[in-house]
């Protein structure tokens, strides 16, 4: 009975973030794409431009099936790390603070699903700024062209966000969720909208203080064999003085609306696949 119990935990924690990735990641990807090319957009960003980034209803969906395909088995493998790990650090004979253990969970399953994130994002980036068409073409032009580091463009900042940013959000929401279960009875759970308005808290959060982040990872990663930034603190730099500070908030709008949304997709779509998933979960009788 325990070893089915952990099976179907193991399988649990797979299904729930590939539904929940696949979830938010096919309802707002419109915005991310609008988002991507106006950090894209070098020097100051005008009404012109931003009018521009709109250009093209159906191009605002380049890039979504080939994004799904790295989407849903990172999402899957980021839960399959965080929930085990999370569920190891908080048990009493550990002895560190709940917010700790969440930290450590978060960012952990951050870096093991960045291996298979990083040239997902890079080639969804690429389409979306229109240098690809398919995903199957952007993966063999880079590969043939920069070779396989290409596809890992801009990783140490794809990290410094990502980890950062799962960091944040994850560790926001699981600190208000425990606050509002709290309030409630005791072994209540949350249900879907209150996971999505949860998660809409902890996205905004998380959009305000990694947009900087995500805009050196953009530019890192569009880059190609036109080095213009040697890394992180380069690209920085050129960016103040070239463009000025505001250049690190590029896409600011778009990206708080679209991750604050998307943390009420991904949060609601969470809860409610545990919740589905808990229905077939091993009775717990004698053995």
């Amino acid at each position: 009975l325990k070893f089915r119990q952990e099976v179907h935990k193991v399988i649990s924690n797979l299904l729930a973030g590939a539904i929940a990735g696949a979830s938010v990641e096919s309802a707002l990807y419109p915005i991310d794409t609008i988002k991507t090319r106006l950090q894209a957009m070098k020097g100051s960003v005008g009404l012109k431009d931003k009018v521009g980034a709109l250009r093209g209803s159906t191009s605002l969906y380049s890039g979504l099936l080939g994004n799904l395909v790295g989407v849903i088995p990172a999402s899957a493998l980021f839960f399959s790390v965080y929930e085990p790990v999370k569920e190891k650090l908080t048990q009493p004979t550990v002895g560190i603070p709940q917010w700790c253990a969440q930290f450590a969970a978060a960012a952990t399953a951050a870096v093991s699903a960045s291996f298979i994130r990083v040239p997902t994002e890079v080639i969804k980036s690429r389409m979306q700024v229109g240098q690809f068409q398919s995903a199957v073409t952007a993966m063999k032009t880079i590969v043939k062209q920069e070779g396989v580091t290409g596809i890992y463009a801009g990783y140490k900042s794809f990290l410094l966000r990502d980890i950062t940013f799962d960091v944040i959000e994850f560790v926001s929401y699981e600190q208000i969720r425990q606050y509002y279960l709290q309030s409630k009875v005791p072994d209540a759970k949350l249900n879907a909208i209150e996971g999505s308005a949860i998660g809409a808290v902890a996205g905004a959060l998380t959009a305000t203080f990694t947009t900087p982040f995500d805009v050196i990872k953009t530019r890192m990663m569009l880059q190609g064999r036109n080095k213009v930034y040697s890394g992180v603190i380069d690209c920085t730099r050129k960016m103040i003085l070239e463009e000025g500070m505001g250049s690190l908030f590029k896409g600011v709008g778009p990206r708080v609306t679209w991750i604050s949304i998307g943390g009420a997709v991904f949060f609601g779509a969470l809860e409610k696949a545990k919740s589905l998933l808990e229905t077939f979960a091993p009775a717990n009788e004698e053995a």
